[in-house]
């Protein structure tokens, strides 16, 4: 029998692609974004519930061992405001978590955020998170996991994974991942032939600022607005959710077409996602968005794995 999990903040289902790939069943997905589940509906069997977090009635949902969700990280990120928990309507949905943990226990639950989570207010943060969880009942460990040294994928993504579970004893059989040596390169993500021309910049105006620093194949750059920046460790920056906004976001190549920005399917591909899931014909906008938002596949697969193990 199969150790069944709710999906909370799924997204497109990166977190419930990783769990169901590690054996478990999912039964219940949820988000807010109804961009989101005309992706996800493509791809699953079970329908994605757009009502929100706040509107679950933890008495009207099917019996569960597992509670997995990737909470919202603006209000924790470098690259936000860092309201946290203030933050109403995003940094308060933790709470909305807690109540669920309460309401309907569970063997185990994994949490996914971004690594200024640890910082985040001089450290207050993770631990108010931490006494909380613990004030529960649960038993919890947490650590840092870059994509490129856990996944075996060319993307710099650094998340905050947060592991609990109701026994001390699962707990102590849980370990995180290891590390994995990285062989795969952007040249195995991109696409080997001339992608659509609107990704190009080659005729527009932005393309006399860039074209005299994007010289290199196969290195990701960067428009900073008044600047190029090449990323010369030879994998991909952190794909954030502000890709769908405007568009200047998304990293940048060349290939021997010209000078283009990373299409929607190769980011896809640096968070693990395989080319036989599928994306609806909406903009480009909200799938960079969905993309950027969603997770490392191959990391929560990794955890779910060792997961499974110590239950």
């Amino acid at each position: 029998m199969k150790l069944k999990f709710i999906d909370l903040f799924s997204g497109i289902g990166g977190i419930k692609i990783g769990f169901m790939n590690a054996g478990f069943e999912c039964i219940y997905s949820n988000d807010i974004d109804p961009n989101c589940k005309k992706t996800f509906d493509l791809n699953f069997k079970n329908n994605l519930d757009v009502s929100g977090i706040k509107a679950i009635k933890p008495s009207g949902l099917p019996s569960y061992n597992i509670l997995v969700g990737g909470f919202p990280c603006q209000p924790f990120s470098i690259a936000g405001y860092r309201k946290g928990f203030h933050d109403t309507g995003r940094g308060d949905l933790f709470f909305d978590i807690l109540n669920l943990l309460k309401e309907k226990p569970v063997n185990a639950f994994l949490l996914e955020n971004v690594k200024n989570l640890i910082s985040h207010d001089s450290g207050k943060t993770i631990q108010k998170i931490e006494n909380k969880l613990s004030k529960l009942g649960y038993f919890i460990s947490y650590k840092v996991l870059n994509t490129m040294d856990y996944a075996n994928i060319p993307q710099n993504r650094e998340r905050i994974y947060i592991v609990g579970f109701k026994s001390e004893t699962s707990l102590k059989k849980f370990s995180f991942p290891k590390k994995t040596r990285l062989t795969l390169n952007l040249s195995d993500i991109l696409e080997n032939k001339k992608v659509c021309s609107k990704y190009y910049y080659n005729d527009k105006p932005l393309y006399e600022k860039i074209s005299p620093y994007i010289v290199k194949e196969n290195i990701v750059y960067q428009w900073r607005r008044k600047y190029v920046r090449e990323n010369k460790s030879g994998v991909c920056p952190t794909l954030t959710a502000n890709m769908g906004t405007g568009g200047h976001n998304v990293p940048i190549i060349k290939d021997k077409y010209g000078i283009r920005k990373l299409i929607p399917r190769e980011c896809a591909r640096l968070q693990g996602f395989k080319d036989s899931y599928v994306f609806p014909e909406i903009a480009d906008s909200h799938l960079y968005k969905q993309i950027g938002n969603s997770v490392s596949i191959p990391v929560i697969e990794k955890i779910a794995h060792n997961m499974k193990k110590a239950l």
